[in-house]
């Protein structure tokens, strides 16, 4: 995978959002808004994936903007790796390969995936507003609705902005964590855990993410690097590790 950033065109911030997500976007971009077609982001966390056991995890995300993801997922114990895992969304269908378990294209993945694609976002917001499937619906001075294309549907999260920084604060929607038929959306949140984040970037950030019936967060992600506007067109389809990156 090439990290060669292209040079990046930008658009006017366009007029007639609601007023915290107008004030969010100056305080990103300012009233330019960067075209991103591509993502690579790279950092650490922990992860809760058995009996609320936290473990240290290395991660890499690379996104086609708006459309397609790749994850890669590398859970340490004392720095040596102990569990891989690969998934994404392409093309609308989502997977995942551990050597737990193989899942594809499940129905239920595949709208949780979706909502992944679009709440990653977070970290290159500017597609939010560029992309025009995407729209923004007032609430009031504090949040708004974001709506983002599912198949030939819509989906929504509820986004509340911090009132002193005009950064977001949480996003919040309906999303389904387990396969299978007969299964409840469960209300999944995204946090912004570090206050003091660069508005500018969004680099070295830590986010959180949690389902309301488990009372705490199963995921921190820390943001070390992003690169923009990449060519992730070969990467994004592997199954690899993350020497691939190298």
């Amino acid at each position: 995978l090439s990290l060669e950033e292209s040079p990046l065109m930008t658009v006017p911030l366009p007029s007639g959002l609601p007023e915290p997500v107008e004030r969010f976007y100056n305080t990103v971009y300012g009233d330019k808004i960067p075209v991103i077609e591509t993502v690579v982001i790279s950092g650490r966390g922990k992860l809760k994936p058995f009996m609320n056991i936290s473990i240290p995890t290395r991660f890499v995300f690379v996104h086609n903007a708006g459309n397609d993801y790749r994850h890669y997922f590398e859970a340490t114990f004392f720095g040596m790796p102990v569990l891989r895992v690969n998934e994404g969304y392409i093309d609308g269908e989502s997977f995942f390969k551990s050597p737990i378990a193989s899942i594809k294209n499940d129905p239920n993945s595949n709208q949780a995936a979706n909502l992944t694609l679009w709440a990653e976002a977070i970290w290159f917001p500017a597609i939010w507003v560029t992309d025009s499937r995407v729209r923004w619906e007032s609430i009031d001075e504090n949040s708004a609705l974001l709506y983002v294309p599912f198949g030939k549907k819509e989906e929504n999260f509820l986004v509340r902005f911090d009132p002193e920084t005009s950064l977001i604060d949480t996003m919040e929607t309906m999303r389904y964590r387990d396969t299978g038929e007969n299964r409840q959306k469960i209300l999944w949140i995204l946090r912004n855990e570090y206050k003091k984040s660069k508005a500018d970037s969004c680099v070295e950030s830590v986010g959180s993410a949690m389902w309301i019936d488990q009372g705490s967060p199963w995921a921190y992600f820390g943001v070390k690097e992003i690169f923009v506007n990449v060519d992730e067109s070969e990467y994004i389809l592997q199954g690899g590790y993350l020497a691939d990156l190298q």
